[in-house]
């Protein structure tokens, strides 16, 4: 199995967490701690495996003017 490393979902991309879950259960707790880092997830199954892609945006940072 050759899973894409990236996918489009909604309009925005998502990058493969390079890892194959034997089940849902595992894909879920994978996913559940990069959302508590913050990141969009996309759980996809494929043939028996699942797969998890992340997806973060970039934090605002303010800019000064010098």
């Amino acid at each position: 199995m050759s899973p894409n490393l990236a996918m489009i979902h909604d309009g925005k991309k998502f990058m493969w967490d390079g890892q194959l879950y034997d089940n849902q259960d595992e894909a879920s707790r994978a996913a559940q701690a990069y959302q508590d880092e913050d990141f969009q997830i996309q759980i996809v199954e494929q043939g028996e495996k699942f797969l998890v892609y992340t997806r973060r945006t970039a934090k605002e940072v303010p800019v000064t003017a010098q």
